[in-house]
């Protein structure tokens, strides 16, 4: 059956738990988690693909996890984030979660800080329930994959980092957004002198983004020298990224921006894009034309070949969407250019054996060439699987043929 598309489209946490479908968050809803490690209940937001419906059911589809902290800040900037690249084939569709945090300040530290000395961090205990109580629920409840990403913004990219390196195989990829990297004296950049070294991070992603709070005529390689307070975040980040470089063999996927014209709040948003692009930069599919229009170009080689290290990048089996698919096989058959469409048409039937469609299309194409008999063979079997009365209708129009 084909869809009705523009030809290029295509290239783009025992709980109690309270689920309030009625939300007044278009993004997403919001869901009361019992948690027994913080000994509260604890409220998060959650956003399913909209190319899900927003389903939750398990069958229709599985899917990375985003954990977002700072949620009631960060939420909503994500979500559009992820949906606009999914719909452009830029990254999976993804689940978000927005975590919100009871007490800022003492979930996202670790111990103390001269500056607020009235500050006693508990980012151990936050964290347990994150790994413990967090990510067992989301991972029970929706249709995930094995593949989560952590973003966290200010304090909240020190939690990132202090995860990263303590904790490096929770998450598949880190996002820091401005971390203060320079709490307790820069405690973490000290142990990462220490960790960083010893440690291989293959298949992990880290991206740091740093805002510009620099005086007039300073750059990221003379702020080095000053001691100010007000340098101090920074030059923390500096001095990780320099810890980081430090190590050749690490085999991690890493990258730092410094955003000259964003500040500590506006960071958030262009590093929030910047790092996805960043993480997922292997998942698009690139075709040129001219392999398009080359009928000796083995496309259905190219996809395999394609999704294949997505799916060594991701650590699951990725598969090209139905549709994509379809749209090629009809893209080819409307160039005369059959076998390319078949390959195609028959990839899509590997791939998706279930599907009446895919047999379908494969019919279309033996009757747009000629084949009758395989054309009946193929709209028989697209019936078995699915009752299509378009389908149908060809099928008896072939079989009155056949009776004359």
């Amino acid at each position: 059956m084909k869809y009705f598309f523009f030809l290029t489209a295509f290239f783009f946490i025992s709980f109690c738990v309270h689920a309030q479908e009625n939300s007044p968050f278009t993004t997403g809803f919001e869901e009361t988690i019992s948690s027994g490690i913080l000994g509260q209940n604890r409220k998060i937001w959650i956003h399913i693909p909209n190319s899900n419906g927003g389903n939750k059911i398990k069958d229709r589809g599985h899917y990375p996890v985003i954990y977002v902290l700072d949620g009631n800040s960060n939420f909503n900037t994500v979500v559009s984030i992820t949906e606009h690249m999914s719909e452009s084939s830029l990254c999976p569709p993804m689940i978000v979660v927005g975590i919100l945090h009871a007490n800022r300040l003492s979930e996202l530290t670790i111990g103390t800080d001269k500056e607020l000395p009235g500050v006693v961090g508990n980012g151990e205990k936050f964290m347990s329930f994150v790994e413990k109580e967090l990510i067992p629920y989301i991972d029970k409840t929706y249709p995930t994959t094995t593949y989560k990403t952590f973003i966290g913004h200010s304090i909240g990219g020190l939690t990132v980092m202090n995860t990263f390196l303590h904790n490096p195989k929770l998450f598949n990829s880190y996002v820091s957004l401005d971390g203060s990297l320079w709490w307790d004296n820069q405690k973490i950049v000290k142990e990462a002198k220490a960790i960083l070294p010893t440690q291989n991070y293959k298949g992990k992603a880290l991206f740091m983004a740093m805002a510009n709070r620099l005086e007039r005529g300073v750059d990221t390689s003379s702020v080095l020298k000053d001691t100010t307070g007000s340098t101090e975040l920074i030059r923390s980040n500096l001095a990780f990224i320099s810890e980081l470089s430090k190590n050749k063999k690490s085999q991690i996927h890493f990258k730092s921006k410094f955003y000259e014209n964003d500040n500590h709040p506006s960071v958030r948003l262009a590093g929030e894009y910047d790092a996805l692009r960043f993480i997922f930069d292997f998942y698009k599919l690139k075709i040129y034309d001219s392999e398009l229009q080359n009928p000796d170009f083995k496309l259905d080689s190219l996809l395999v070949t394609h999704y294949k290290n997505v799916s060594e990048k991701m650590g699951y089996v990725n598969m090209p969407d139905e549709s994509l698919v379809n749209n090629l096989g009809y893209q080819m058959m409307g160039n005369s250019q059959f076998k390319k469409a078949e390959n195609m048409f028959k990839l899509n039937i590997v791939n998706n054996p279930g599907s009446g469609n895919c047999y379908d299309s494969l019919g279309d194409l033996y009757l747009k060439t000629g084949d009758k008999i395989k054309a009946i063979a193929s709209f028989k079997k697209a019936l078995t699987l699915k009752e299509i009365p378009e389908t149908k209708e060809k099928l008896a129009n072939l079989l009155n043929e056949k009776k004359k």
